[in-house]
């Protein structure tokens, strides 16, 4: 779907949500004048594992064709694996989300409080003190699928032939009919993970928040979840992988956020249930085709593959009742077990209809209750209308905002890839393929000039250690954080966010494009909270002079007279001058660090 297209159906769904609650099934196909609804849509019924024990060919699934909601069966000669799912909007009371009505078929399902599972209710909340004071992150972007340390989305290529990930799972590995994914996550086992050295070195590179992965699009949950099998205390590390970074993060004052991925599960991981098209397996099932029974006798025996995979479905089916349901119970089943402060999703809106509508209520409401009737809770969501920003806080994966935005919003990215990639570390050099921490740097400063908030993924290893190259990137940022932390953490923007180069690149993931360019002649504002100080940050070392016209007197801004001037981290007295036109700085003889630099200037 193109992103023009996606935005109308993106606006459209919002505005439905925003008083969607509850609505009986029986109801639901009353009031859809517009077309007809197949019996048994959207019903309660039978639970997600159930279903996945179903025989495939005896499943029914849903189809939007036309205006009608069609009942459809599985046709093995036409089936398709899906794509990463752009369901349409559906013609019915509420609006849709995801293929999944807004409208909730089972009463009560956001907890006691005032928040409802609709966006005008959600729009009460205010974002808490503490994250707007955090501003730096790390993340743990962790699950079987680093592995192979062949980076993001292994699970879903290495059923896709001739793809790279494809080729190196039967290289090293074998034919993903004979050892698939399941397998793998047998072999993520954390032998040499020390959670406590590793939260010593986040907190030493600056962090505040430290997030961590508690399901990807593969179908493995990383906590002991009630309600579904295929997790880190059953298999892999056999151990509760949230539970132990949430204990290692808050023994260093860090606030903990988990990341759920898990609703794209319906349509990323079909190709599981393919088959190569050529060569000397051409037409054999790959290991997605395994039922519970086929497991008697082998590792994996009395658990059902199909709930890890994900039930074979049409192309275009809408996600069963049963796996919105499923996806409801997993994410509450986490915030009721780990308390999360962040709960993150990597979705545009909430998820899966009333599914996500109802846990982002839960959440908002259960929060409340745990802190006295104060909100300490945060909902990532992303590509959030401009009408809803208030709601949550907006999350921009791998980009910047072009500019400050009224309310807090976040932005990450990552060292690397997503999962561990063993040839970035292969690159030359002291960070390898990794980023560089200039580029780290400029880029969390850009983001907290901009009431933004940033998030750096360090992918680490199938033993549960980091390499010596992300290691080289952290202890730059440990150098970094003691000399200029004051101009970023507790900060809040200033009148403009900087000079220089102010333009963002355009497209999805324009961070690195905006950012890895910026450099002495580029320079980014915050203040303290309380308004009697202004930080210049600039990008880079002038060898003879800092030129600030914002800080004129005659200046657009405002700034008022300029009382001091000092470098953060240099004891020397600076020379300065401030003009109608600009603030001066004469360059003073040492250089405080490496790669941005602040200044402290206190106005009348």
């Amino acid at each position: 779907m193109k992103r023009r297209e996606f935005c109308k159906v993106l606006a459209g769904a919002a505005a439905a949500a925003v008083t969607a609650t509850t609505l009986k099934p029986h109801e639901l196909r009353a009031a859809t004048a517009t077309g007809s609804i197949a019996p048994g849509f959207g019903d309660p019924g039978e639970s997600y594992a159930q279903f996945c024990n179903t025989p495939e060919l005896d499943r029914t699934f849903y189809e939007l064709k036309g205006k009608n909601i069609v009942a459809e069966k599985l046709n093995e000669k036409t089936w398709q694996p899906s794509g990463w799912g752009s369901p349409p909007a559906l013609p019915i009371p509420g609006g849709s989300w995801d293929g999944v009505p807004l409208r909730s078929p089972i009463p009560n399902l956001h907890g006691q409080g005032p928040y409802k599972p609709a966006y005008d209710s959600l729009l009460q909340y205010d974002c808490p003190e503490w994250y707007r004071d955090a501003k730096f992150g790390i993340w743990n972007h962790w699950s079987p699928q680093c592995v192979p340390e062949d980076g993001d989305w292994y699970a879903r290529n290495m059923y896709m032939q001739n793809s790279g990930q494809y080729n190196n799972q039967c290289e090293h590995y074998g034919h993903p009919s004979k050892f698939g994914y399941k397998d793998l996550c047998a072999q993520w086992t954390l032998l040499n993970w020390q959670p406590e050295e590793l939260m010593k070195l986040y907190v030493k590179a600056g962090a505040k928040l430290f997030f961590a992965l508690a399901n990807h699009h593969d179908g493995f949950d990383t906590w002991h979840s009630k309600h579904h099998e295929w997790n880190a205390h059953n298999i892999g590390p056999h151990r509760d992988v949230i539970g132990t970074w949430a204990k290692a993060a808050r023994a260093h004052g860090l606030r903990l956020g988990v990341t759920v991925h898990q609703a794209r599960n319906w349509w990323w991981f079909q190709t599981s249930h393919g088959a190569d098209k050529t060569g000397p397996l051409a037409g054999v099932p790959y290991d997605g085709c395994l039922t519970k029974a086929d497991g008697k006798g082998a590792w994996w025996e009395g658990y059902d593959p199909q709930q890890l995979y994900g039930a074979k479905h049409p192309r275009h089916a809408l996600p069963d009742f049963s796996y919105a349901k499923n996806f409801y119970d997993r994410t509450r089943d986490l915030i009721d077990q780990h308390n999360p402060d962040v709960l993150y999703f990597d979705n545009p809106m909430l998820p899966l209809g009333w599914a996500g509508m109802n846990i982002g209520a839960y959440f908002y409401n259960r929060n409340l209750k745990l802190h006295g009737g104060k909100m300490q809770g945060v909902i990532n969501i992303k590509m959030v209308p401009e009408h809803l920003l208030k709601a949550v806080v907006a999350d921009i994966e791998r980009g910047v905002a072009g500019g400050i935005l009224p309310y807090p919003w976040q932005s990450e990215t990552c060292i690397g890839d997503w999962h561990y990639q063993r040839a970035l570390y292969n690159q030359p050099g002291e960070y390898g393929g990794d980023m560089n921490p200039r580029i780290v740097i400029h880029w969390m400063i850009d983001a907290v000039s901009k009431n933004g908030t940033f998030i750096l993924n360090i992918p680490g290893k199938p033993d549960g250690t980091i390499d010596s190259k992300e290691k080289a990137v952290l202890n730059q940022l440990a150098q970094w954080f003691p000399i200029n932390g004051e101009a970023i953490y507790a900060t809040r923007p200033w009148k403009i966010f900087g000079e220089g180069a102010l333009k963002i690149a355009k497209g999805w993931g324009n961070g690195l494009n905006t950012t890895k360019n910026l450099g002495p002649d580029d320079f980014r504002f915050t203040r303290n909270k309380a308004g009697t100080a202004v930080y210049a940050i600039f990008l880079g070392w002038q060898p003879k002079e800092f030129v600030i016209r914002s800080f004129g007197l005659a200046a657009d801004t405002k700034p008022g007279k300029a009382l001091s001037v000092e470098l953060l981290g240099s004891h020397e007295k600076l020379s300065w001058k401030q003009t109608a036109q600009s603030l001066t700085i004469t360059s003073p003889k040492h250089k405080p660090g490496e790669y941005a630099h602040a200044f402290r200037v206190r106005f009348a």
